[in-house]
C-alpha cells in the first residue's frame, strides 16, 4: 500500500532523448515513491524513454485501468489488491526470458500469497502502517492507536489520517481484537463508532503530506514508516509508532499490466529494478525496504538501524498482512467507511 502518495497526477519524462525503436514505457505509480534516478538509469542503459503518472490509492489505479484506454504499461498494487487485478486479468504473466533475475529475490517474498511464485510481479518496496507523533508535544506512549483514537488533548486538532481505507479500517479492527475480515457485527459496530467518536479530532485526511508534518501543520497521524522517516530526516522532533494492538504490514509490487502496449520494454524495466543497486535507489528515495537480496549495500547509511525500517523486537508480533476480504466483508468496511468521510 503504499508510499507516499500525494502528488497531484502529472507525467514526468525521465529522457529527454527521442524514444528509440521500442517506444516509451508509461508506469502508473504511487506519487512521489519513484526515485527520478531511478528512470534516468533506465534511459541510459536501454534507450528507452519513460513516462511516470502519480496516482492516490489502490482504488484510484483499480478503477482507472478497468476503465481502459489508460496507454500505461506498469502498475504497482499493494499486497491485498494483488488477486483482484489477478483474478480480473489486468495484468500479464511475466515472461522469464526478459524477466531472468528473480533470485534476486529474497526468499521470503517468492512464494507470497497474494503472487504464488511470483508468477505476475516482482517487489517494490514493504513495510508499515502506524502512527506519526511529535514528541515535542506529546511525551507519552507513541505504541498505540490511540494517538488517533483518542488523542490527547495537545494533538486533537492537529492530526492527519491517510485516506486509504485498507489500512485504517485494520488499525481500527486490531484497536478492538479483531482480526481483519471479520464479519463479527458487534466488533465493525465498535470500529465504526470508534471512528466517528474520532474523527472531529482530524484536521485532515490526506496523502501528500510529508512537508506538511516538517512544517508542523500536523502533529500525529495515521501515516506509513518510511513517509515518517522523510519527516523526520528534516524535523528530529516526530517518531514513528508500532500500535502495540496491531498494524498492517504490506508490499507494493510492480507489474505489467495485460493490455501494456509496450510490454518488452515493461518486461525489462522489472528486471531492471531485480538488480541491488536499482533496487536500492527506490528504498533511499521513499525510505522503505525492498525484498531484493544486496541491496543494503547500496543503501544511504541512514536507512541502516532506523526505528522506522527496524521494528522492536517486543512490537514485531503485531504486525500482520492483511488478507484479501471476500467481497461482503469489503463492502461492509466501504459502508463505514464512506459514512465516515461524510
Amino acid at each position: 500500500m503504499k508510499k507516499q502518495a500525494g502528488l497531484a497526477i502529472a507525467a514526468l519524462l525521465a529522457s529527454t532523448t527521442v524514444a528509440g525503436a521500442e517506444g516509451v514505457l508509461n508506469i502508473y505509480n504511487w506519487g512521489n515513491y519513484t526515485h527520478p534516478e531511478l528512470l534516468e538509469r533506465f534511459t541510459a542503459e536501454t534507450g528507452i524513454t519513460v513516462t511516470l503518472t502519480d496516482y492516490d490509492s489502490n482504488d484510484t489505479a483499480l478503477a482507472r485501468v478497468r476503465q481502459g484506454g489508460h496507454g500505461f504499461d506498469i502498475v504497482v498494487p499493494s499486497d491485498t489488491y494483488m488477486q483482484t487485478w489477478i483474478t480480473e486479468g489486468l495484468l500479464m504473466p511475466l515472461d522469464p526470458a526478459i524477466v531472468t533475475d528473480r533470485a534476486n529475490i529474497d526468499p521470503n517474498w517468492i512464494d507470497v500469497p497474494f503472487d504464488p511464485g511470483r508468477e505476475y510481479s516482482v517487489p517494490w518496496a514493504w513495510g508499515t502502517t502506524g502512527v506519526i507523533v511529535n514528541t515535542a508535544l506529546y511525551d507519552g506512549d507513541i505504541n498505540t492507536a490511540d494517538v488517533v483514537f483518542n488523542p490527547p488533548p495537545e494533538l486533537s486538532g492537529r492530526i492527519n489520517v491517510i485516506p486509504e481505507m485498507s489500512d485504517v479500517m485494520s488499525i481500527a479492527i486490531y484497536y478492538h481484537g479483531g482480526e481483519r475480515c471479520s464479519m463479527d457485527t458487534d466488533l465493525l459496530r465498535s470500529v465504526r463508532d470508534t471512528l466517528m467518536a474520532a474523527k472531529p479530532h482530524w484536521l485532515a485526511l490526506d496523502y501528500g503530506t510529508v512537508d506538511a508534518y516538517v512544517a508542523g501543520d500536523f502533529n500525529a497521524g495515521i501515516y506509513w514508516n518510511g513517509a515518517t522517516m522523510r519527516v523526520r530526516l528534516q524535523n528530529p522532533d516526530f517518531a514513528y509508532g508500532y500500535p502495540v494492538t496491531g498494524y498492517p504490514l504490506w508490499m507494493d509490487n510492480a507489474a505489467v499490466l495485460s493490455d501494456a502496449q509496450n510490454p518488452e520494454a515493461a518486461m525489462k524495466f522489472l528486471n531492471f529494478i531485480l538488480q541491488p543497486e536499482n533496487a536500492a535507489l527506490i528504498s533511499n528515495f521513499a525510505r522503505y525496504s525492498n525484498g531484493i537480496l544486496g541491496s543494503e549495500a547500496f543503501m544511504d547509511p541512514e536507512m541502516q538501524g532506523a526505528p522506522e525500517i527496524d521494528v522492536p523486537s517486543e512490537l514485531a508480533a503485531a504486525g500482520r498482512f492483511g488478507e484479501a476480504c471476500p467481497q461482503e466483508v469489503n463492502d461492509i468496511h466501504t459502508q463505514i467507511w464512506t459514512e465516515m468521510l461524510q
